[in-house]
């Protein structure tokens, strides 16, 4: 079983039957799930299907840009700050976040509202972002969109193959991108700017930079949602793949407006 960056999928489990939707999957036979946590029986509920994946899936993330734009056409009309909407929806959506990574069993609920407190926080940020420059919002959602659905052709192709090497290649650098924003962050705190955040041409090569590994992290995503299905993973873990590739496209959003902001500014 490959390894995923994604702390998401670390707990799935993986055993049973099924058959996959993608061509580069290897059947695996059943195993211990992550965590210490043996897989859950197959009885009692059915296998793991695509549709089960897209449905989880588009749900999630309807939730959370409905959200998103109710946040950011309050903020902008200044109905709202958005300060606390960032620092509430960060706060909730993290703990939930470990909250749903931990649990022994997926929750619709938890994952859903992980969801609704990313797309407050999203939302609020967004609406910051847009009144300094109107007309990022939609840019960056569609620059998300094209990222993720080139990486799921490429993925869906075999253009790109999922080894073990380009594994360990994609989880070490996104190690890499958190241990450098960790240590920007704790230099900030004492007045020292790396200038990875701001507006220069470092800034953008580091946004640049991110944005390519969250893109190579969809590759990880859907390897990893492939072997659940082939596997036979009980189709409630569905609601996991959803948290996983949200989680993944938050960073990714988070990136695109952070470069568009860059480059248009002056």
């Amino acid at each position: 079983m490959r390894s995923t960056s994604n702390p998401a999928f670390r707990n799935l489990p993986v055993g049973g039957y099924g058959a996959g939707f993608q061509p580069q999957a290897q059947q695996y036979p059943g195993q211990p799930g992550y965590g210490g946590y043996d897989a859950p029986p197959v009885t009692g509920d059915r296998p793991m299907t695509v549709d089960d994946v897209v449905t989880k899936t588009a749900m999630t993330l309807g939730l959370a840009l409905v959200v998103g734009i109710i946040t950011a056409v309050a903020v902008l009309s200044k109905a709202v700050s958005p300060w606390p909407l960032v620092i509430g929806g960060m706060i909730v959506g993290l703990i939930l976040s470990f909250v749903v990574i931990f649990k022994k069993n997926p929750s619709p609920a938890l994952v859903l509202a992980y969801s609704a407190a990313e797309g407050v926080f999203l939302g609020a940020i967004t609406g910051v972002f847009e009144y300094l420059v109107p007309g990022i919002a939609v840019q960056a959602i569609l620059g998300t969109a094209l990222v993720f659905i080139t990486m799921l052709v490429v993925y869906k192709t075999g253009a790109v193959k999922v080894t073990p090497k380009l594994t360990k290649w994609i989880i070490g650098a996104t190690i890499g991108a958190a241990g450098l924003m960790l240590i920007n962050l704790l230099l900030g705190l004492f007045g020292v700017d790396m200038g990875i955040r701001g507006n220069g041409p470092l800034a953008i090569g580091i946004s640049l930079l991110f944005i390519g590994i969250a893109a190579f992290n969809f590759l990880l995503d859907f390897d990893m949602a492939d072997q659940m299905i082939r596997s036979g993973t009980p189709s409630k873990w569905a609601w996991y793949v959803a948290f996983g590739l949200m989680t993944t496209l938050v960073w990714l959003y988070l990136e695109m407006l952070r470069l568009l902001y860059a480059l248009n500014s002056d």
